[in-house]
């Protein structure tokens, strides 16, 4: 400790009553010195350095959206001083959604660990897990590679999983985890490692040597909730799981954790002013805090549990900016329409005041139509009166020809009916003539004064031609 202080030279011994009181080695080798365990210098350079953290996590791991709040960055801080012990395990104690994997796979990445996850399925049984924990000894014991086992409760279809798990905490080893043939060539690999280590060439000597590794190389970090029964009944069955872990507690969420975690959500919504987002997240984080006292109530009226996790306070938020959302969607839509019906108000306006100028300018053309229309109605009702007169002139004149035309009609049925008397007497002078003959014309040329009959047939021969 003394050296550590000589190399930071800011921190005194009466550092250790200040508050917070944090210590932390990955704070130094994070800044490129020695890792030493010292006293942080506030919670700001803390959090600085963990956000960068966080930031090359995203980059080289995946993308993790935590909010590194004070209690957020104690535990980050607890859990790596924890798994940094060379036998070091934690169990982390707390409702579902506090955040116990995400900031455990955070410490392991600070610490240069690897994360190591079972996938369970429906079939996964006993003989799986032993595989899994065979890899695990693998590279730990033979590769070195620094490993943090994550195992949370929800994965541990099988109490059974948990007599592996208390095997490993109590003594490092699972009986019958390798068949001898196995053993020694897990054994044989790291030979020269243990014989440069001062351990001898021996069958116990070199499996001493491979447990120790392993239990340095591989720590278990055990995500269980206390909700339920589930929890008491196994810690009681399997007692390494206390006994050999050191625990860290996840409490509910302070007041100000919440109103961060609420800020850090609600950033990605655009409001007039930040005062209504700082008010947002401080009835947020009230709302989930009395729900909470409820919760007190209920217990004490039902004898029941009710429990609040952060989990339902992100889903509150979830919920906020999905509904808000929504109603900024609606109004939008509203102002759209709002805009379209100005629009086509403001196009028909237009089109309505140049109609408006195109009438006035109709109206003087009608005008000038209306003045010729009068003068050619007054040309046409002077026509009219005329051609009135020549109708009643007309008239008269048809009434007159009508009267002649029935004289002449009356006068032509005269002529037809005396005609009609006078047609058989001249057929019959007709026959009479045809009768006659040259010899008797020539006779009646010769005779110098022709009796009075002839002559009187002769006239009216004439009459008749």
């Amino acid at each position: 400790m003394a050296n550590g202080l000589k190399e930071f030279p800011d921190f005194k011994a009466e550092d250790v009553h200040e508050e917070p009181l944090l210590y932390t080695s990955y704070v130094a080798a994070c800044e490129g010195h020695e890792a030493s365990y010292l006293p942080i210098k506030g919670m700001d350079h803390l959090k600085g350095i963990l956000e960068a953290k966080l930031e090359e996590y995203n980059d080289q791991v995946a993308s993790m959206n935590l909010v590194l709040f004070d209690q957020a960055m104690e535990h980050i801080s607890r859990i790596a001083r924890i798994i940094d012990l060379p036998v070091g395990s934690a169990l982390l104690v707390g409702v579902g959604g506090s955040g116990k994997q995400s900031l455990a796979k955070l410490s392991s990445f600070i610490l240069g660990y690897d994360v190591v996850r079972i996938v369970v399925t429906t079939s996964y049984n006993m003989a799986d897990l032993k595989v899994d924990i065979q890899t695990m000894f693998t590279k730990a014991g033979v590769s070195g590679a620094q490993l943090l086992f994550l195992l949370t409760d929800s994965q541990i279809t099988d109490d059974k999983f948990l007599v592996y798990i208390n095997d490993l905490l109590s003594s490092g080893y699972i009986p019958e985890l390798f068949a001898k043939d196995e053993l020694d060539g897990l054994t044989g690999k790291i030979r020269a490692e243990a014989k440069a280590a001062g351990f001898q060439d021996t069958p116990d000597q070199l499996f001493d040597f491979f447990l120790d590794k392993v239990r340095k190389n591989l720590h278990l970090g055990l995500c269980f909730s206390p909700v339920g029964d589930a929890f008491r009944f196994r810690a009681r069955m399997f007692p390494a799981v206390i006994s050999c872990t050191s625990m860290d507690w996840f409490h509910e969420w302070p007041r100000n954790a919440l109103i961060d975690v609420a800020n850090r959500f609600l950033a990605e919504i655009d409001f007039p002013d930040d005062t209504i987002r700082d008010a947002i997240s401080e009835n947020m984080a009230q709302v989930h805090i009395s729900i909470g006292e409820a919760n007190k109530d209920f217990l004490t009226m039902e004898r029941r549990y009710n429990y609040t996790t952060p989990t339902s306070f992100l889903e509150l938020i979830n919920f906020y900016k999905l509904l808000l959302g929504q109603k900024r969607g609606k109004i939008t839509d509203q102002i759209q329409r709002l805009e379209t019906g100005l629009s086509t108000m403001k196009s028909t306006t237009d089109q309505v005041d140049a109609l408006k100028n195109l009438l006035v300018v109709k109206m003087v053309d009608v005008e000038v139509e209306k003045e010729k229309t009068d003068k050619l109605i007054e040309i046409v009702g002077k026509e009219s009166l005329e051609a009135q007169k020549e109708a009643d002139l007309a008239s008269i004149q048809e009434t007159e020809t009508n009267e002649l035309a029935n004289a002449a009609k009356a006068k032509k049925e005269s002529c037809d009916k005396e005609l009609a008397e006078a047609i058989p007497a001249m057929e019959r002078a007709t026959e009479a003539v045809n009768c006659l003959k040259l010899d008797a014309i020539q006779e009646l040329k010769g005779m110098g004064s022709p009796p009075v009959q002839c002559v009187d047939v002769a006239k009216a021969v004439l009459i008749l031609k």
